[in-house]
């Protein structure tokens, strides 16, 4: 329960953060939020990360509309017992929600993170969860999950190994 409160917190955030751009910043425009290091810029994304697959929105959308179900899903069913993993797939998952709803709702997402020291795609509060979540699930899966998951138990047949 409180992964999913988590996710709709996130979600909220985003949503919330790009509700305020939007109508406080103009199309393009740029406000400095940290000097030299990060400003403000409203930007609307058709595509993914860099904008690839800009002309495909809708296949976007229908990722996320997949991927939002297939992460709320594993939350639900525990496919991860630790609370370091749940909390991976709850990025991700809120992530994944964040942009869905754009996309769905404005056919394009909207970004305004601008890194200012390095050429990067703009991006936004979904797409800092979605990273952090697959980095912190990828830790979990290759390093982590062995020792942080309960053992299964392995089936017995029944034949004593002695025999």
């Amino acid at each position: 329960m409180i992964y999913a409160i988590l996710a709709a917190a996130l979600v909220a955030v985003d949503q919330i953060v790009k509700y305020l751009v939007m109508t406080s910043i103009g199309f393009g425009e740029h406000v400095p939020l940290i000097p030299y290091i990060l400003e403000l810029t409203y930007v609307e994304n058709t595509g993914a990360a860099f904008s690839i697959f800009s002309k495909h929105t809708w296949a976007l959308a229908l990722v996320s509309l997949v991927m939002s179900a297939v992460l709320a899903l594993a939350l639900w069913k525990g496919l991860f017992k630790h609370p370091f993993g749940k909390l991976a797939l709850t990025l991700l998952l809120a992530g994944a929600v964040g942009n869905l709803i754009d996309r769905a709702c404005r056919g394009y997402v909207v970004d305004m993170f601008n890194v200012l020291f390095m050429r990067f795609a703009v991006f936004n509060v979904a797409d800092i969860c979605v990273v952090l979540g697959g980095i912190a699930g990828g830790i979990y899966y290759l390093f982590l999950m062995d020792k942080l998951e309960p053992k299964k138990e392995e089936p017995h047949d029944g034949a004593d190994a002695d025999s």
